[in-house]
């Protein structure tokens, strides 16, 4: 299963979510995509993400869960990996979102397919529940990180996620606008070329 979480104010219909389901559509491998509409509420997403995992292992479905989060959808992935251990790309990741997205409260609107959310000082709590001050196992991760971003800080992404197997892409953009380029070597770490945690061990 490979599970995308898109960014603030995005959607299933943002460019990377289409471009990686339409390869994994010609790969004959459709039916492990899901990419969901978050919510806004931070806490009610990764509830949402949890119980779409949960549903697809109830009917045997799941198999190796793999999480990409692009920005703000990284943060959250990072939650999530950390808790459940799974493997996670994150494009662009949001590092601080709680600061960064202070500026936005109130109605904001959304960039696909018209309307808006409601971001609410609460949302940012939530944010702030939900950080990981340093990940765990360097190995889990993938991050492609952007020096054009013109949203986010490159240099917090790298800062924040030390050892972990890292595409620097010179220049680009927030929306990575050659990700179309980058899309087999995603799909080869959510295929299993990382680093497997190492088997628990029983007690002594």
């Amino acid at each position: 299963m490979i599970l995308y979480l898109h960014g603030f104010r995005s959607s299933p219909n943002s460019f990377k979510a289409r471009l990686l389901a339409t390869r994994l559509a010609e790969l004959g491998r459709a039916d492990e995509w899901c990419c969901p509409m978050l919510p806004v509420s931070p806490l009610e997403t990764v509830a949402l993400a949890e119980s779409l995992v949960a549903g697809a292992r109830a009917n045997g479905d799941a198999g190796q869960v793999t999480v990409i989060g692009s920005s703000l959808g990284g943060y959250f992935a990072t939650h999530l990996a950390e808790k459940h251990g799974w493997p996670a790309v994150l494009l662009n990741p949001a590092v601080v979102p709680q600061r960064d997205l202070s500026a936005y409260l109130g109605e904001q609107p959304l960039w696909h397919g018209g309307g808006s959310i409601v971001v609410e000082p609460h949302h940012l709590d939530e944010l702030r529940a939900l950080g990981v001050a340093s990940i765990t196992r360097p190995e889990r991760y993938y991050l492609m990180a952007a020096t054009g971003d013109e949203v986010l800080d490159y240099r917090e992404m790298l800062a924040h996620y030390p050892g972990a197997r890292t595409t620097l892409i010179e220049g680009s953009d927030h929306a990575i606008s050659e990700f179309a380029q980058y899309l087999d070597d995603v799909l080869a770490f959510c295929d299993g070329e990382h680093v497997e945690p190492p088997a628990p061990r029983a007690a002594a």
